[in-house]
């Protein structure tokens, strides 16, 4: 009988959710599955009467195109909670359609991924978003533990590990060592601030108003922290500040590296000020390892060679720094005992 049930019980479908909270993108992971869930934090609202018309990609697609009674918002900015009331939405329309999805045996337990810098009132708002949703626990690890976790970083010895997790509204730099972090610095610069920098660009140099779906094209496909190799062109279309007629225009790559070097220099003075404060000892660590960079932000070409000038480091990108924060709550969930430390109720 106990091997029978032992059997049986191994059959039984996983009740732990893995979330990852982003400015840019809400991921879940479900214990057994891996990834089943990748949306954008975008949410479609009526104005009149506050009824949700879109969550998700179906938002973000609305983004810049909805008419005046419908508002398409971020409702996290900063890496933090902006509206309280549309998040929680939000978080309980994506963890209702994957824990309906899902016959768990009993209510789900939860662990939320949040930012270093997180307040007790926003914690209070992930915690009542998720139970609100079905969750029975409700757990949160810091994002870059979970980052330095996805990416297989011994976390609970005591060798210092030194990750920069660069998302949609913030960049958090940590020194990570005996299962805590030592030191950190997070500053309200990410892949959000870039995008703002290439709006303003065109609007000053080409007087053309282009919104922020398209800055964000510019930078995925031509946007560069520093020079690497082949420089390319790209179409942009808007609308002509002077003559209000839609125009389009040739942006070259090296012009958006030139727009987008306020950002990115901000990055790299967090990571200067992240090394002057991290501990001697756990300093010839991080020489010898070097530093992993994680998050949206890190795709951006041209960035590690930079960062690994300016700190003379060995810099290692992750081969899918998105799902990083989100693959290392995995691990969580697949080995409690290991991570406990790192939760917080």
């Amino acid at each position: 009988m106990r091997w029978l049930s032992w059997k049986l019980g191994s059959y039984l479908p996983a009740n732990e959710i893995a979330v990852d909270l982003g400015t840019s993108n809400t991921l879940i992971y479900v214990r057994g599955e891996g990834i089943v869930l990748n949306e954008p934090s975008v949410v479609a609202i009526e104005k009149s009467s506050g009824k949700i018309k879109g969550i998700g990609l179906e938002a973000k697609r609305m983004l810049g195109r909805t008419p005046d009674g419908v508002l398409a918002v971020r409702p996290l900015k900063d890496g933090v909670i902006a509206d309280f009331d549309v998040t929680e939405k939000m978080l309980r329309f994506f963890l209702s359609s994957i824990i309906n999805k899902h016959v768990f045996p009993v209510k789900p337990k939860v662990i939320v991924c949040v930012p270093s810098g997180i307040t007790e009132v926003e914690k209070r708002a992930v915690r009542d978003s998720a139970q609100s949703a079905g969750a029975k626990e409700v757990y949160m690890v810091m994002e870059p533990m979970a980052a330095a976790i996805g990416v297989g970083l011994p976390v609970e010895t005591p060798t210092g590990n030194m990750v920069i997790d660069i998302g949609g509204g913030t960049t958090e730099i940590a020194v990570i060592a005996l299962s805590g972090i030592v030191c950190d610095t997070s500053i309200r610069t990410g892949g959000d601030e870039m995008d703002t920098a290439i709006v303003q660009f065109m609007r000053k140099n080409y007087n053309l108003l282009i919104g922020e779906p398209t800055a964000e094209r510019i930078k995925i496909e031509i946007g560069s922290a520093a020079p690497v190799g082949d420089e390319h062109e790209v179409e942009v279309k808007g609308r002509d500040l002077v003559s209000g007629i839609p125009k389009t225009v040739r942006v070259h790559s090296t012009e958006i590296r030139e727009a987008i070097q306020e950002p990115v220099q901000q990055i790299l003075d967090a990571v200067r000020r992240a090394l002057e404060i991290t501990p001697p000892e756990l300093a010839s660590d991080i020489v010898d390892r070097g530093i992993v960079m994680t998050g949206g932000g890190a795709l951006i070409r041209g960035l590690d060679l930079l960062l690994s000038h300016e700190t003379s480091l060995p810099i290692h990108l992750d081969e899918d720094p998105i799902t990083c924060v989100v693959r290392g709550t995995g691990r969580i969930l697949d080995d409690p005992e290991k991570y406990r430390t790192v939760l917080t109720t």
